[in-house]
């Protein structure tokens, strides 16, 4: 396997980011949340960020993030929404990868923490979780 080389997204990506960020969404594109999704990710004003998983010039995943205030500290926290990888580029530990880079960009910023969801019955993505964060007895509620 070659280098691994994760970056943030630049506008040039877009190619190889959308047919991802569909699968992402299980195909089910709404290109006006696409359109903007995008807008934000390359906007630095903007809280929400996107890093991508990168073999030579082929982008096997993405994680994007958002970055925001709490009541609980003082430093900005990051909610990481969505950590995604080509399903034949799986088990290779780019997932990993885009996580471990996400928690160096903690260090450097100084964010009081990073948090997630993962639904319970993706295994492959507990699998990975169990050995990076501290799973907390939440329930999601979601008002619609």
């Amino acid at each position: 396997m070659n280098k691994l080389t994760i970056r943030p997204l630049v506008q040039n990506d877009f190619p190889q980011w959308l047919p991802l960020w569909d699968g992402n969404n299980m195909d089910q594109r709404n290109e006006d949340v696409t359109t903007e999704t995008w807008s934000r990710l390359l906007d630095p004003a903007y809280p929400v960020h996107g890093l991508c998983a990168m073999q030579e010039d082929k982008m096997l995943g993405f994680v994007h993030y958002v970055i925001h205030p709490t009541t609980g500290s003082i430093e900005p926290v990051c909610y990481m929404q969505d950590v995604y990888v080509d399903p034949v580029q799986r088990r290779k530990g780019i997932a990993r990868a885009l996580v471990e880079e996400v928690a160096k960009v903690k260090e450097r910023e100084n964010w009081a923490r990073i948090y997630w969801l993962a639904e319970g019955d993706n295994e492959v993505a507990q699998e990975l979780y169990k050995d990076i964060g501290v799973k907390l007895n939440f329930t999601l509620h979601v008002l619609i």
